[in-house]
């Protein structure tokens, strides 16, 4: 008979312990979608963000036999250009690759209808990220006008400013969703530890009523806390890059290839599950040990 019912408990803890792993992993890949989502969606902003150019313009008018010395003036202003603060990535272009360039837009084969060289030579920018912001626009293009050589700096500033607006106004969606999902992870795995520690009220009050000191009682609970914490979020992270990988496979791109950001993830993941686990164990662990034995039925 004594085994029979030690067997039912045992089967009953092996149940409990699942269903908190179960949702700890759950509520944890969620967690980490988001994370991922979040990542790749600011990694994709500031991509498109590098897409909107600035075109730094030289003198177009000068004479052919100062050619050489207009070449070398050029050469070193790109190179001061492209260690400025705003920029990340500089691209040089001479008069004829302008010629070449505005031929192709025109659909011209010929160069019958415009001289070879009527274009100024220029050069294209990319700006960093925090440069597209519509607040430091304007100081980006006024570092790179100052630079000797440059006489004008053309972009289209209402372009930045409504893509900059719109990739804001998304990654702030999503971080609100990714705060909602953290939230719900807390919530969740609280209530799955709190009714997994309820069914052991009775042995909890027993080991203090014995003698057992609250610090001797919650060792055993916050190390199982631990353990379960860490299967349920390894669970959890090796369903999220599994399904991850699976779509980036299917449509062709592997998103941000930053390993240290991967890494950030995961151990974020790692420690809230295992942080919330212990917390909430701790607290549901604490109210048992200071409720009244006659209490415990109606808790």
């Amino acid at each position: 008979m004594a085994k029979s019912v030690d067997e039912f408990n045992k089967k009953r803890l092996r149940s409990s312990n699942i269903t908190v792993v179960i949702s700890i992993a759950l509520v944890l890949f969620l967690l980490g979608l988001m994370g991922l989502i979040l990542i790749n969606a600011q990694k994709y902003s500031d991509y498109i963000k590098e897409q909107l150019v600035v075109n730094a313009y030289f003198d177009e008018n000068y004479d052919a036999k100062d050619s050489v010395k207009i070449a070398k003036m050029e050469a070193e202003t790109f190179k001061e250009i492209q260690t400025l603060a705003p920029v990340k990535k500089a691209t040089y272009i001479s008069r004829e690759m302008a010629a070449k360039e505005a031929k192709k837009s025109m659909g011209i084969d010929s160069d019958a209808l415009f001289e070879e060289n009527i274009f100024p030579s220029s050069i294209e920018i990319a700006l960093k990220p925090e440069y597209v912001d519509p607040t430091k626009i304007d100081e980006a293009i006024k570092i790179i006008k100052s630079v000797p050589g440059i006489i004008d700096v053309k972009n289209d500033s209402t372009l930045m400013v409504d893509v900059y607006n719109n990739l804001s106004r998304i990654l702030k969606w999503i971080l609100g969703f990714s705060i909602l999902f953290l939230i719900l992870a807390v919530v969740l795995i609280n209530n799955s530890i709190r009714l997994k520690i309820f069914s052991k009220r009775f042995i909890i009050k027993t080991m203090q009523l014995v003698g057992a000191k609250r610090r001797f009682i919650l060792k055993p609970f916050i190390i199982e806390a631990i353990v379960l914490g860490a299967i349920g979020a390894a669970i959890g992270l090796l369903t999220l890059f599994g399904v991850w990988y699976y779509f980036t496979s299917q449509i062709g791109s592997v998103f941000v290839q930053d390993s240290q950001q991967y890494f950030w993830l995961v151990l974020l993941v790692l420690c809230v599950g295992i942080f919330i686990t212990v917390l909430s164990t701790v607290i549901a662990t604490w109210r048992f040990l200071k409720t009244n034995v006659d209490d415990l039925y109606y808790s």
